[in-house]
């Protein structure tokens, strides 16, 4: 079966995962860090994408972005997928693909998932077995958020500001919300939802979206499949 197209959406946020090729490291120093880091902030500005947050591991990276237009999150990937490429294989003399193929991507009901989508983004270090804490990974925009750092990059989403009256609230509430973490049905949730680009919400958040696109947004129902011009997409 063909690959779904992605959907981008303006106004919405979109949870972004990109690997390396055969889970190959896409980073091998802090100076590549910082390079793909500055990258993605650059790109963000310039295709008015608002960056709410980030973790960068080894191998792949994770970003929570809201575009003000449809075009903005593609056209950032790309700018960001063809400049670090050239800059990671000049700087390490090699040739080829670095990626493994296109990003993958969904859209995310903001009241329901936004905040959690945060959460499992930060705690990816600590379930890979990198750190104890979160806070102690300094590639992630979890200390921005906590008030620890102050992050250019990041542009806070409307529903962090929500969590307080000021920011030592807002840092505090949030702090908690990492502590406690996230369920088991949660974090299936939002990994089976990237992974193959579904929507991620409740039914009512997918059907209000399902009518700006013939592209399937959502897990199809068994039974008999039915032909619509999304299954060929």
């Amino acid at each position: 079966m063909a690959r779904l197209p992605r959907l981008t959406v303006a106004g919405y946020p979109h949870h972004i995962i990109q690997r390396g090729n055969n889970r190959q490291d896409i980073v091998r120093s802090d100076a590549d860090r910082e390079f793909l880091l500055d990258l993605l902030g650059e790109s963000a500005r310039k295709h008015q994408v608002a960056m709410n947050a980030y973790v960068l591991m080894d191998n792949h990276f994770h970003l929570l972005l809201t575009p003000e237009t449809a075009e903005g999150v593609p056209l950032m990937m790309q700018a960001v997928g063809r400049r670090y490429v050239r800059h990671f294989n000049d700087r390490y003399q090699r040739t080829g693909t670095l990626w493994e193929g296109r990003y993958r991507s969904t859209l995310i009901q903001t009241e329901r998932y936004l905040l959690a989508c945060m959460v499992y983004m930060d705690l990816n270090p600590v379930r890979a077995g990198m750190v104890a804490d979160p806070k102690n990974h300094p590639w992630s925009s979890h200390r921005h958020h906590i008030g620890q750092t102050q992050d250019r990059r990041i542009t806070p989403h409307p529903l962090y500001w929500s969590l307080g009256n000021t920011p030592f609230a807002r840092e505090a509430a949030y702090t908690e919300m990492v502590r406690a973490g996230l369920s088991a049905e949660q974090q299936g949730a939002i990994t089976d939802a990237t992974l193959h680009g579904w929507a991620l919400g409740d039914a009512a958040f997918a059907a209000e979206l399902q009518k700006r696109t013939v592209r399937r947004i959502a897990r199809a129902r068994p039974g008999r499949p039915v032909s619509t011009p999304s299954d060929t997409a």
